[in-house]
């Protein structure tokens, strides 16, 4: 296996690592709520995990298996099935961090009038 099967990981990986941080740097409690979180993740995953099993079930699309892992899930390979969660996480845990900024903003500052 080449280090080209590991790029749509690697990827997925640069996303979380840019993300992740935000759970510290903006003290988001996002991850204390699994099951809310894991809720908004399906809602968005589930559709188009189905639309993509359809799509390349019919033949509309594929994906090369010089540039993905063997592993498949449904004839989906594994990663494409990680991007319908990593990608979504990333969008909430953004979502969560710029509310979090905005709070921050509209608090009164001491002495302020």
């Amino acid at each position: 296996m080449s280090l080209q099967h590991w790029s749509y990981v690697a990827m997925l990986g640069f996303c979380l690592v840019g993300t992740l941080p935000l759970v510290v740097l903006f003290r988001l409690d996002v991850l204390r709520q699994p099951l809310r979180l894991a809720a908004a993740v399906a809602l968005a995953a589930t559709p188009f995990v189905l639309w993509d099993l359809w799509a390349t079930h019919a033949g509309h699309w594929r994906f090369d298996p010089d540039q993905t892992l063997p592993g498949r899930l449904g004839g989906l390979p594994l990663e494409e099935v990680a991007f319908f969660v990593v990608i979504p996480l990333a969008g909430v845990l953004t979502y969560e961090a710029v509310q979090a900024v905005g709070r921050r903003s509209r608090r009164p500052r001491p002495g302020a009038r």
